[in-house]
């Protein structure tokens, strides 16, 4: 058997870790730095601070920020806001729960902690909505209806929508109509797109459907001799003209022109995947149509979500497995890439903290 080497560290060329020392650390900035440098999650944190900065840096990068989970009603609002206003975000992929929620607290409108002695049921009739340890009043979204209805009377419905334009039109609402801070308010403000790839799958979605109906509630009453139920039926027959794929080549559009990319990614989802899948639509265009369109591939990559990858569900899927769809620049051609296991309400106040220190409100990136 061969004997052992015993070798220095430095000189194999390894990163030393250091102690994280609290009496020399004075700021969130200094911190989230000394954390890179210790070990297990606290390292992942600290890389994850570091990606972060050099995407915001860097001038050329465009960068997507992907949105799920329930962190409107989690109260992470504002942090989403501010990293808009602050210009460190040029596009917006989320859930259209997430951006419904969000709208009820732009209106003024109140979310509360949930006391788990009051059974599911008893909230039900009280016309409480529960997401884990909060409660979103069904009143809220009855009024976040409102505001999508106001919209909807202002723009052109007889040509097809898309999410984009639904979110920036309420975003102008909101802007010219309630004082509010809110995530379409600042989107509209900074012209930051925001795209909601699973449209129907929210509030926003039915309150389109349920305006749509409402304009034909009384041609379809007088049509239909079944009912209510007949009358709903005949009412499905009138449905908003909406089109999806005006966002995706929208999207698609928008990652073609940029010179680097940059992917920020809270939980994962439906926005996570729909905001990576563009590598992979060039790339089928390229294939099977003969064309020669270099895929866009994002460079700098931050992922916030505490589902690991054994499960085997894309919201847990690693970078690494992504560099084999083409969608990330791998490490050796200079992707950087920073992962964190964790809850992001724990997480991102620590980051955004940081960033404010260290960039205020002097961020030299462009929305665009």
């Amino acid at each position: 058997m061969k004997p052992r080497e015993f070798h220095d560290g430095a000189e194999d060329g390894l990163e030393a870790l250091e102690p994280l020392n609290p009496e020399t650390i004075t700021n969130f900035s200094d911190l989230l730095g000394a954390m890179r440098k210790t070990a297990f999650g606290g390292r992942r944190v600290g890389e994850a601070y570091d990606v972060l900065c050099a995407m915001i840096e860097d001038p050329d990068c465009t960068v997507v920020m992907t949105l799920s989970g329930a962190m409107t009603i989690a109260k992470m609002g504002r942090i989403i806001a501010t990293m808009i206003e602050h210009g460190m975000v040029n596009a917006i992929v989320s859930t259209g729960a997430l951006i419904a929620h969000g709208l009820s607290e732009s209106v003024g409108k109140t979310h509360y902690r949930y006391d788990p002695d009051v059974s599911d049921e008893e909230l039900f009739q009280k016309g409480y909505n529960r997401v884990y340890d909060t409660l979103e009043m069904e009143a809220n979204l009855n009024y976040v209806e409102h505001v999508v209805a106001q919209t909807l009377k202002r723009i052109d419905t007889s040509q097809p929508m898309s999410s984009e334009l639904l979110t920036r039109e309420v975003g102008k609402t909101l802007v010219d109509e309630f004082d509010g801070i809110g995530i379409l308010k600042s989107a509209y403000q900074k012209k930051v797109p925001v795209y909601i790839p699973a449209f129907t799958d929210s509030e926003m979605g039915l309150d389109v459907a349920t305006w749509a109906m409402r304009q034909n509630l009384d041609r379809a009453r007088s049509e239909s001799k079944g009912g209510d139920l007949g009358v709903l039926r005949a009412l499905h027959k009138h449905r908003p003209l909406f089109n999806p794929y005006l966002d995706l080549n929208s999207y698609t559009e928008k990652l073609l022109s940029a010179k680097r990319l940059g992917i920020f990614t809270i939980g994962g989802g439906v926005p996570r995947n729909w905001a990576q899948q563009v590598a992979p639509y060039v790339e089928i265009g390229n294939l099977r149509l003969g064309l020669d369109v270099k895929p866009p591939r994002f460079q700098y990559c931050v992922r916030i979500c505490p589902e690991p990858d054994y499960w085997g569900g894309l919201s847990g899927c690693t970078y690494k497995e992504g560099i084999s769809w083409g969608k990330f620049i791998p490490a050796d051609e200079g992707g950087r890439f920073a992962e964190v296991l964790s809850d992001a309400t724990v997480v991102w106040p620590l980051l955004m903290m940081g960033l404010l220190e260290r960039f205020g409100k002097n961020t030299k990136r462009k929305s665009s």
